[in-house]
């Protein structure tokens, strides 16, 4: 049986001190991965420089799929970021998430064909994230100080094997921590780029993927992540994204027209 290749995709924008310990909590992983490919949303040269630093030191390849500065376009370099991967199963994390060393372990267990795994995440407090900044710190736990959903710190097989479980609730999505086979994505054209500006992304890609018969693990106690704080993004474009994500809803779309095939070669 051919071995999983997985490509761990890593989102970000201008945020490059907490895009280094992502990627050195990424490098120390007791599953190392085919292949990072960090999908810049338009970023300046530190991130660049952040990136090639991990690349010197990865024993694997560290792809920056970049693209111009124009606005929140996170679906975008997420699908560029899809088409330049290599690997047939990607787990997808946001810049601002520090990986405990068994998660992507984790999520190559949890993976079965025709499956998607949504993960969580611990979130971090502000004093706490500006101390992990400055002192380069990727080592957290259930017992931080100042973090919200701390259940999630807790790594168990015995409880992820009871407590995870089939989902379908497209509200509840999060790409900050989602997995999935890479000729799925493929199927259902990827992210739809009109989605511009933050919001509901994420639940229109996982809500086409669901209506063309994949299913949805929520994984509990499994695939440990500490998200970084940081201020919220704007919800300008709110209610343009929630009308695309109803439409798609409605009308139990499989398939977007705008995404990643134009990013392919011969798309």
């Amino acid at each position: 049986m051919k071995k999983m290749q997985i490509s761990l995709l890593v989102s970000t924008y201008n945020r490059p001190d907490a895009l280094a310990l992502v990627l050195r909590s990424a490098l120390r992983q007791r599953l190392v991965p085919g292949e990072i490919v960090v999908a810049d949303d338009g970023s300046g040269g530190e991130t660049r420089a952040v990136v090639e630093e991990a690349a010197s030191r990865a024993p694997f390849p560290v792809r920056h799929c970049w693209h111009e500065d124009l606005g929140f376009r996170l679906s975008e370099i997420r699908n560029r970021a899809i088409a330049q991967g290599r690997g047939d199963y990607i787990v997808m994390v946001d810049g601002d998430l520090v990986l405990e060393p068994s998660f992507l372990a984790d999520h190559a267990r949890a993976s079965r064909p025709g499956r998607m795994v949504q993960g969580g995440r611990v979130l971090l407090s502000e004093a706490v994230t500006r101390d992990a900044l400055a002192r380069g710190r990727i080592e957290f736990g259930p017992f931080e100080r100042g973090t919200r959903n701390r259940k999630n710190a807790v790594r168990s097989r015995w409880l992820s094997r009871l407590a995870s479980y089939d989902a379908r609730n497209v509200y509840r999505v999060r790409g900050a921590n989602l997995a999935f086979w890479r000729e799925d994505a493929l199927r259902v054209n990827g992210f739809d780029e009109r989605f511009v500006g933050w919001g509901r992304e994420d639940s229109e890609f996982v809500a086409r993927m669901q209506h063309s018969g994949v299913r949805r693990l929520q994984l509990k106690f499994a695939a440990v992540a500490f998200h970084l704080w940081h201020p919220e993004a704007s919800r300008a474009l709110l209610p343009r994204n929630q009308e695309i994500l109803e439409r798609t809803l409605t009308n139990h779309a499989t398939r977007c027209e705008l995404g990643v095939a134009r990013h392919l070669q011969g798309g």
